[in-house]
């Protein structure tokens, strides 16, 4: 009876429930359906034997019926011959047959009830099993359809990233031209400032020289040779 109360068990058993506490529930679903197939080819084997003990019994009560009218035949017989003591020993006889027959009854009836109960529960975990396998194919569809969008959801964040690479990476370009931009400005300042100041100076002479030699002209001065002595 082992079998009968697994059966129970998994039959009896929620499902939805089983999947809730499942840390892979793919896998959990996987395993109560094997369960279940498992369990279905033992009863089905299972319901073969008791029938087969079934058809038995109901040979075995058809024999022993049948001596019992052959020993009610006797007696009869007996009687008619005036044989009383002959009589009621086939009645004894008779009598511990038909106990007999009262026992593969009772043994005929328990296997009906066996039969009809194994008919019940088989179709009730056929009707888990469908329960279940259905419940694995939308998990299955559910599983890909969030694999997708974890794809998808990846993809973009992976484009978010380029794209914000590719940001950064322009942005220290610009930086870098700025910079150099800002270093070109620079180029030449590096001469010492006494020799910067000296060069300024000789220049602003010679423009001075320049403007005075322009104005001696413009007064009929002394010519350009002479310019500077008083």
């Amino acid at each position: 009876m082992g079998i009968f109360s697994r059966m129970s068990d998994i039959i009896n058993s929620n499902i939805n429930s089983l999947l809730d506490s499942a840390e892979d529930p793919q896998k959990m679903i996987r395993l109560i359906i094997q369960e279940m197939e498992d369990t279905l080819v033992e009863v089905r084997s299972s319901s073969a034997r008791v029938l087969a003990d079934r058809k038995a019994a109901a040979r075995r009560l058809e024999q022993v019926r049948a001596e019992a009218e052959g020993w009610e035949q006797k007696a009869k017989l007996a009687v008619s011959k005036g044989r009383e003591d002959l009589a009621r020993a086939a009645l004894l006889e008779k009598r511990a047959i038909e106990e007999e027959v009262a026992v593969v009854e009772a043994e005929l009836v328990a296997l009906d009830e066996h039969i009809e109960q194994l008919g019940e529960e088989v179709a009730q975990l056929q009707q888990k099993l469908g329960d279940a396998k259905a419940k694995q194919k939308a998990m299955i569809m559910r599983s890909q359809t969030v694999e997708s969008r974890i794809k998808v959801k990846r993809q973009m964040q992976r484009d978010a990233l380029d794209n914000a690479f590719t940001r950064f990476e322009h942005f220290e370009r610009r930086m870098d031209n700025l910079e150099s931009q800002l270093e070109s400005m620079d180029i030449g300042r590096d001469v010492p400032p006494d020799l910067a100041a000296e060069i300024n100076a000789l220049e602003e002479d010679e423009r001075i020289n320049e403007e005075l030699q322009r104005l001696k002209k413009e007064l009929g001065g002394d010519p350009a040779g002479q310019g500077g002595k008083d």
